[in-house]
Order: structure tokens, then sequence, then C-alpha cells
């Protein structure tokens, strides 16, 4: 497992802080999770990235619409 060092303001910290709290996770929690929904929208854009360089149109329209529905 890696560590990173994330320089914010501590006003940003704080807020996230009890952001954390009321989801009942932990400020790595939370960021981890963070990094999983980022991950899975790049992983999202690169498919569709992929699929339209085949030049497949409704396999890219149907992959638009699922990303549509999970933003």
């Amino acid at each position: 497992m890696s560590t990173i060092t994330l320089r914010i303001p501590d006003s940003k910290h704080e807020r996230l802080k009890q952001y954390a709290k009321e989801q009942g996770v932990s400020l790595n929690k939370l960021f981890d999770e963070f990094a999983t929904v980022a991950l899975a929208q790049f992983d999202m854009k690169t498919r569709f990235e992929l699929k339209a360089a085949k030049g497949n149109i409704e396999t890219g329209l149907q992959i638009l619409d699922k990303l549509d529905r999970e933003l």
C-alpha cells in the first residue's frame, strides 16, 4: 500500500474531515472512495475512446448513455 502527502488549505481539510465523519468513514477511506470514482470515470472514458476509434457508432452511443446514467 502507498502513502500520499496531500497539501490542501486547512479549511478544506476540516470540511473534508467533517464530511468523512458524517459518512461514517475515515478520511483515508473517503479519499480511497474518491480515487475509485475517478478511476472508474477514467476507465469508462478510455473504453469509449477505444470503441470510438474502431468506428462503431452504436456501441459508442451505448457507452455514452451508460456514462450519463453513472454521472
